[in-house]
């Protein structure tokens, strides 16, 4: 019988998925309306996609969005939640999707982390619209401010993932934990 899920690899996705939560404390920078830019947070999520694949990387993704909710949950109505927590955060993995590619640790992070920010741009459209200031659409808003936290923090990432030592220290480490 064939198993789905290795020992391994779940022990790496507890341990990423760790690293994630502990991070996502470290806030940068905090938005008025909610969001911040942590310390690469999202970066442990989707680095499991990297490692392992998709099934590893949603499947963990979905985990983390779960922790995220168990952690501050802000309940407006039910569909905002599965959109906030549930869709948003285990949109994370796509990553997976991108692992055999070329240069898939970039392309995958940078996958994952727009899905995320199109989630949280429709939640913030359809849930939160009536923040939006006068005369701004509610949806240019929403892509605006979601925007304005979540890719900041992936810049911030990127530019770490950039210098040369971390990226071949990241190959290192997917060829002895894959």
């Amino acid at each position: 019988m064939k198993q789905s899920f290795s020992v391994k690899g779940l022990a790496v996705c507890g341990v990423c998925i760790a690293l994630a939560f502990v991070l996502s404390f470290i806030k940068l920078f905090s938005a008025p309306l909610g969001g911040s830019v942590t310390l690469c947070s999202m970066f442990f999520i989707c680095i499991i996609g990297y490692l392992y694949g998709w099934k590893y990387s949603l499947t963990a993704a979905l985990a983390y969005g779960i922790l995220q909710f168990v952690q501050k949950p802000e309940i407006y109505a039910p569909l905002q939640v599965i959109i906030d927590y549930g869709l948003a955060f285990t949109a994370l993995g796509l990553s997976g999707f991108f692992r055999q590619k070329k240069i898939g640790l970039y392309i995958g992070y940078i996958a994952g982390v727009t899905g995320r920010f199109i989630f949280s741009a429709i939640s913030g459209y359809v849930f939160f619209a009536e923040y939006a200031p006068e005369g701004w659409n509610p949806l240019i808003y929403s892509i605006a401010y979601n925007a304005s936290y979540i890719y900041i923090e992936a810049a911030i990432t990127l530019a770490i993932l950039f210098i040369p030592p971390v990226g071949s220290a990241i190959e290192r480490i997917k060829n002895s934990f894959a």
